[in-house]
């Protein structure tokens, strides 16, 4: 049987600013890309090529976001947008600081009169009742309800999940309620399954306030929770009203989550925007120490590269799976080592260096990608190695039954060619993968 391949090369036409207090405009804006089938393909290989993003719409220009000053506040007036393009299912994701302050932005994606909260302990005493008032002011036919659970990965399981279920069904909600995921991944997994499942489906709302979630987990419409045999194995594709990223809620944030989030705006460069990776290269530290700017920019590229992957592949048929760099690894890691033990971008941090390496004992990319991986992370303050618990036959039993297994065949996501490309393939030397893993952990 012929594996499945799908390569997808993307390289943006502009230049990566050269430091911040520069920032010039336009700042990667470029024009859609050119997808190209070769008339001569290996027996079951897809290849795409692009030469930018392609249809995420953005609203506000990158040139309003650079030419503020750096400690200025963005006027409401001119909000960035970018639009997830799924035809009738489309959506807006709305980017900017202080947006939980406008009322307007929440209110016009929530159906019916009756909201439900879902948040955590750690989340509820920053926002919940900011995001109640935004909820409500001057609309005082909407009721909210909230229910909040306790943080962290290792509650995300059925058990955490019914109590979403029990709230939402004491409280007589009915199928026009919304539901509000206020929260990190964890909590927009949770409450967007719950949100599929309830009645059958309701509507609900993203309100991230991690990096990961904002540049990542809250747009596309996978939800889920977690088995105690694998991460994110139960779960539905269910796409919200829209994502609002108050970037404001990045200031309450711990030091190791905002290290852990940048592991997923890393990933964009490394698979698929070249040039975003050389502006990360430049202001990596910009990025730790929370400059709004910085924080603005990559927060909305990173939305730019999803958004147009999700808008070409909404159901992971393909292309989408290349956004999983590393992600194979890792999921292995957080499974092995115990849900929460390591926050998810550490363990997509040091999956992306193993991914890496088996790319470069695979002969698909040069040294000097390797390096430059490795230093990046490590400048993100982020881990590159597993924890010195996991195995060979830990990472093998885990990985055996990771989404992307079809058939028996364990496809992972390569880096292959010049930087920004990758392939996602089960058509690779087992023997490299041992070596990888051999590299990285005990026998």
């Amino acid at each position: 049987m012929a594996a499945n391949t799908i390569s997808l090369s993307i390289s943006s036409n502009v230049a990566a600013s050269k430091n911040l207090s520069s920032f010039q405009s336009p700042a990667f804006i470029a024009p859609p890309p050119t997808i190209s089938f070769p008339a001569k393909s290996k027996p079951g290989e897809l290849s795409l090529s692009s030469t930018t993003l392609s249809k995420s719409r953005v609203r506000a220009g990158a040139s309003q976001l650079m030419n503020e000053p750096l400690n200025d506040q963005r006027s409401f007036s001119s909000p960035t947008v970018v639009e997830v393009d799924l035809g009738d299912r489309s959506y807006p994701i709305y980017i900017g600081a202080g947006l939980l302050d406008h009322s307007e932005l929440l209110q016009r994606h929530v159906h019916g009169k009756r909201v439900l909260v879902v948040t955590n302990d750690r989340v509820a005493p920053l926002y919940l009742d900011k995001t109640i008032d935004a909820l409500t002011r001057g609309n005082p036919n909407v009721t909210v309800e909230s229910v909040i659970l306790p943080d962290g990965e290792k509650y995300k399981d059925m058990d955490t999940l019914m109590k979403v279920f029990d709230k939402a069904i004491e409280s007589r909600l009915d199928r026009r309620c919304t539901f509000v995921a206020l929260g990190g991944g964890v909590i927009g997994d949770m409450c967007g399954y719950a949100a599929a499942s309830y009645l059958r489906g309701v509507n609900f709302i993203q309100i991230p306030t991690t990096v990961m979630a904002q540049v990542d987990s809250s747009v596309g419409g996978k939800t889920g929770i977690n088995h105690r045999l694998g991460k994110n194995l139960i779960g539905a594709f269910y796409q919200p009203q829209c994502v609002l990223v108050d970037t404001d809620t990045l200031n309450t944030l711990p030091d190791r989550e905002m290290a852990s989030g940048l592991a997923e705006v890393i990933k964009y460069g490394l698979i698929r925007d070249a040039e975003f990776f050389e502006w990360q290269e430049k202001n990596i530290e910009a990025l730790l120490a929370r400059d709004p700017a910085a924080l603005a920019f990559a927060i909305k590229r990173s939305c730019e590269n999803k958004a147009d992957v999700v808008s070409q592949d909404e159901k992971e048929s393909g292309l989408r799976a290349t956004l999983n760099l590393g992600h194979t690894f890792g999921h292995a890691i957080e499974t092995g080592f115990g849900y929460g033990e390591w926050l998810h971008g550490e363990a997509v941090a040091a999956g992306t260096v193993m991914a890496v390496d088996m790319s470069y004992r695979l002969g698909w990319i040069d040294e000097s990608i390797v390096k430059r991986v490795n230093k990046i992370l490590e400048r993100a303050k982020l881990p590159t190695t597993p924890p010195e618990s996991m195995t060979v036959s830990m990472f093998k039993s885990i990985m055996a039954v990771d989404k992307k297994v079809a058939d028996g065949l364990l496809r992972l996501i390569l880096l292959k060619g010049p930087l920004g490309n990758c392939v996602f393939t089960g058509d690779y030397d087992r023997e490299a993968l041992d070596a990888t893993l051999r590299a990285f952990s005990k026998s």
